[in-house]
Formats: C-alpha cells, structure tokens, sequence
C-alpha cells in the first residue's frame, strides 16, 4: 500500500512541465512506441499543442523501482484556477518547475501559494540549465525567496533542488555535472514526498475532477481518502447541498500510463476513475453505502466576466459552418458544462442567445475557438466584468498584473497601465529588463496586452491573476478610435481602399468579400466612418503616362480571437466560422444604427 506516491506538477506557462512528465513517462518505458520525444503526450489537445500550455488537468501513473507515482498535471494559467485547487486536493506534494532564465513567474506564484496553504511539501527543479545566459543558482534563492514570502513553514523551506534540462533528458543536483537520465528526479521523489496515509473506516472519495467517454458517459476522478472501493459496490453520493443519492459502482479504473485500466478494488491513497455514478458535481463525496459521511467541498474561483454567444445572422451565415442554429449552441454548451467548474450559463434576452460567464478572456476565447474548429458559427458580443455588491458597497474584481519589459519602454507601459486606473506596487530591476507590479481592475485589462505589445513593440511579458473584489474604481477610458464600416455587400477592391488610406487602417486583404455593416478598418478620428470599398475604377480609353499609380496598400491588421474580443465596441460583434474572424456591428443597417443611438440619446 505505501508504495504510492501523489505528485502535483506546478510551472509558469512553457517552463517546461509537459515535456519533463513524458520524460518520466518515457524513463519508465512505458510507452516505448514513443521513444521518438518532444511528441508532448499529455498535451494531446490540438489547441494545447498551438499555444504551448494545458489548458486542462490531467492524470498519469509511472511505475518505478516497484512504487507508483501518480503524476498530476496543473494548468499554468491563471484563468484555469478552477482546475488548479482540485488537482491540489489530491496531491501529498508538488514538484515546483521554474525555468533557469526566467525564475519564479506570477502564475507559479498563484498555484505555489495554495500549494504552501494546503501544506504541500516541494521538490524545485530548476529547468533549462542547457540555456544561454541562464542563471541556476540565483533563480534557486529566488525560489526561497518566494517560498519566504509565501509564509512557507520551516519544513517547506527545506526543500530539496534539482537541476536540469527535461528536453535533453537529465536532471542532477549540481547543474555543472549534467547526467544521463532524470533518475536523481524520481530518487528524490521517492525520498522526499511523503506516502499516502491509510485511514481504516468507511470509503471515503472526494470527486476532484471528471472526464467524459462517449460509451459510458461520465466518469468521477478522484483520490480516495479513507476505506476502499470495489467494482460493484453499493455507495451513497454526498452532494455539495447535502442532498444524499444512493448509487453504485459499476467499474473501477486506476492510471497507468497515460492508459486507464480496470480493476477490481482501489486501496485509500490512491487516485482511480469510478464509472456508473450517476448525477454527480465535482466536489461531491462518494462514501458508504448505510453511513455516509461526506468530504468538506471545494471552493472554486467564481467567474468574473461575462459574454454573449448567438447564433451567426451576417449575411455570409451558414457559408463555412455546419452547427449553425441554436439548438447546436445550446445543446454544445450545456455539454462543455459537465467538465469546465468555471463556466456558467444563462439564457440571453431572446431564445437564440446565451450568456456564458468564465475566468477571463482566455478562459472564453479556449471553448470559442474549439467550438469553431468542431464547426459552429456564432458571435460573441463585447466582453462585460461581472460586478458584486457586498455590504451595500458595489465593488468589482482586481488582478493582479505583472509586466516583464525593456528598461527604456517602462514609462510608457506605466502611462497605459494607470490610464486603466491600475496602481503600481512595485518595481524590480533585473539586468537590464524590469519588472512592474500593479494592482488593476479586471475591465482594465480587456484590450491592454495589444496596447502594451504595440508601445513596446512586442518585447512585453504580461500576465495577471485573480486577487480579490474591491470597491468600484470608476470609469475607465474606453478605445478613443471609430470604425471604418462598409456600405456595401461585394468584393474588397484594391483601387478604393488605395484612395481612402488617409482615413484609416484597413483589417481586410483586397479581394475579400465583405457585407453591409462589416467593420473592415479603425478610423483615425473618434467617430465611425461608412465607407464603400467595392467602387472599381471607372475605365476611358484615353491614357497619359505616369497617371495609373498602382495602388500600394500595406498590410491590414489581422486580429487573433482574443485580441478581436478586447478591441470591439458595445455596439459590435465578433463573428467567429471555422475559417474567418469578422468584426460587425450589431445592427448592419446604417439608418438603423443612426436610429437607435438617437433613441439612447433621448
């Protein structure tokens, strides 16, 4: 029984963690189809894969020296929290990743420190060492450092250091002597994390998370605490609202690998999947049968903003997507509900809108994009932070934002922070980049990382997370510029957007098709300019020489989903197909638009 051992993986986003995990998995020759590396097995998204992070938890078993680590996989992004302190829940330690260039980052900061509040003892492997100009030895005391002011106790702060690079495949307690292999990591594992505790009683398991098989529906995860399990056992299901279901185990699966494998029985410590459950939520507890005691449930960070899906009614709907109507949409994010703790749902004002609140934009803009890769056309309107009145007082939720840049940009990017009513909190010198703290309200970060990328000129490092609600901090200045609009449906031509680049800058290629209402460009003034863009030069025969100026247009601006979502208007949508990102206002038509905002102004 206490040759298992329950690691959860902490690291900044690409600092290395999915690529040290397939070490592991391939050092314990599991999987020796895979000996080719840097094949990122646990990253098996296609999403995870483009962007370099993990997005979801994920659970993974290596066999070793006769003990099973199980290995859980933590999102590094503050906008996953909600899987982050149920990963934690199963864990008896965590294996602290922090890139040898960059040090200690603020999200593995945020993890770290509930990791430290759980009691969790830590193991630090310092990775990337094979990188120039890194620094082992001075990201280590950092490390402490953060530890320190975590108000880690005595024992935490006695952790053990490893050095490395996970994708040459070595780890050593001194990086001046690189290894072989990454057997000093898993030695250390065995010697510092501590072994499950076996607790005689009635079963007792906390659902941490769940995973979904289109053959058997959905299946519980989660580390049993105390008693054990069988295949076909009768349990009792404690809800969170103290409602208790009866019910019974039709299967038991335990990780091994990256595989799940039947099994009969599941000894306390272990973390295993129960099958046959029906109608449970996570932070449920399944326990006994005639005495049910249930598990205090976790706490999941609340959303903090909202937007609005619809379905796709441009004139170009249905042209690239199959799931086009509401039922599709509906029926799409009621599924993605079963698995993501973080997202809630409501009915919008009509029957073919819903309102999805989430984590932040990119917790949104994860289930958008995956949603158009499966085939849907929808539209998202302007991205809202959701507000709280407590104690009478209206107050709204504060981030905390780090922004990592060259010495000689940090006027500006503190210029543009406090224009978004962001306080600065402190400012460290490293080498010749700095380091800025703020404290900055969640409506004030929408649309500033492209600020920032733009006045830097892209050598910013920004990240946020989640502090707390605070007492409204008034209004924020919104985009100062209007947009240009289409009046016509047709064919981008090349000849009228040469003629009106005085006007502003396009979002479109020449020879695109456009409609009505389109947004295809940013004004250079305040206000929005209708402009028609389908006007083909009128042809004479009569030609003069050097009169025919080829057009010279340069390149539009092309916008990512996330970026699309920060830089629209209230009055505007982003329309989202599996091949296009349009921006449009929400009523095409020019004197309908003109009609309504006289109506506001009333």
């Amino acid at each position: 029984m206490q040759k298992i051992r329950n690691i959860a993986i902490i690291a900044h986003v690409d600092h290395g963690k999915t690529t040290l995990v397939d070490r592991m998995i391939l050092q314990s020759m599991i999987s020796r189809d895979a000996e080719k590396m840097g094949e990122l097995m646990l990253d098996s998204n296609d999403l995870e894969r483009e962007r370099g992070i993990t997005i979801l938890a994920k659970n993974v078993s290596v066999p070793y020296k006769d003990y099973k680590i199980n290995i859980i996989d933590t999102p590094g992004h503050a906008d996953f929290g909600g899987e982050v302190e149920r990963v934690l829940n199963m864990a008896d330690g965590v294996l602290l990743l922090v890139d040898a260039f960059e040090g200690t980052m603020p999200q593995t900061r945020f993890v770290l420190q509930k990791a430290i509040e759980m009691g969790k003892k830590p193991v630090v492997v310092i990775n990337k060492v094979d990188k120039p100009n890194c620094r082992p030895d001075e990201v280590n005391e950092q490390v402490f450092d953060l530890m320190f002011s975590l108000n880690a106790t005595e024992e935490q702060l006695d952790f053990r250091t490893l050095f490395g690079s996970a994708k040459q495949g070595w780890m050593s307690h001194d990086w001046r002597k690189p290894t072989t292999d990454i057997t000093a990591l898993l030695d250390t594992i065995l010697e510092v994390i501590p072994e499950p505790l076996a607790v005689e009683g009635t079963p007792q398991m906390l659902i941490t998370s769940l995973e979904y098989s289109p053959y058997v529906g959905r299946i519980a995860v989660g580390r049993i605490s105390r008693g054990v399990l069988e295949s076909g056992m009768n349990i009792s299901l404690c809800k969170r609202d103290g409602i208790v279901e009866k019910s019974r185990i039709k299967d038991l699966m335990i990780f091994r690998g990256l595989e799940k494998v039947k099994c009969n029985r599941v000894e306390c410590g272990d973390i295993c999947a129960v099958v046959g459950i029906d109608g449970f939520e996570i932070g449920d507890t399944v326990a006994d049968y005639e005495n049910p005691e249930a598990l205090p449930p976790i706490a999941i960070d609340e959303p903090t903003m909202s937007m609005l899906f619809t379905i796709n009614d441009s004139p170009f709907f249905g042209k690239e997507g199959k799931l086009v109507t509401s039922r599709h949409l509906k029926e799409r994010l009621e599924k993605e509900l079963e698995k993501n703790l973080a997202l809630k749902i409501k009915d919008g004002l009509t029957s073919e809108s819903f309102i999805v609140n989430g984590r932040g934009i990119l917790h949104l803009s994860i289930l958008i994009e995956t949603m158009r890769r499966e085939g849907f056309e929808l539209q998202i309107g302007q991205p809202k932070v959701l507000d709280r009145t407590i104690n009478g007082v209206r107050c709204e939720p504060i981030e905390h934002l780090t922004i990592d840049l060259p010495e000689e940009m940090t006027g500006k990017a503190i210029e543009i922070s406090t224009r978004r009513k962001a306080s600065l909190m402190h400012i460290d010198h490293r080498g010749d980049r700095v380091h800025l703290d703020f404290e900055i309200p969640a409506r004030g970060l929408i649309g500033l990382r492209s600020n920032l990328m733009t006045a830097t000129q892209g050598e910013a490092v920004v990240s946020h997370r989640f502090k707390g609600y605070e007492p409204y901090k008034g209004e924020i200045e919104k985009r100062s510029n209007g947009s240009l609009i289409a009046l016509e449906t047709g064919t981008s031509i090349a000849y009228s957007m040469d003629k009106l680049q005085d006007r502003g800058r396009f979002f479109i290629f020449p020879g695109q098709e456009i409609y009505t209402g389109q947004v295809v460009g940013e004004h250079t003034r305040g206000e929005d300019l209708g402009i028609n863009i389908c006007k083909t030069k009128k042809l004479t025969n009569i030609r003069a020489s050097g009169t025919d100026d080829k057009a010279t247009l340069p390149p539009p601006i092309i916008f990512s989903l996330e970026e699309a979502l920060e830089y629209i208007k209230e009055d505007e949508m982003v329309e989202v197909t599996p091949n296009s990102i349009r921006l449009r206002k929400i009523y095409l038509d020019e004197n309908e638009r003109k009609r309504r905002k006289g109506a506001s102004g009333l």
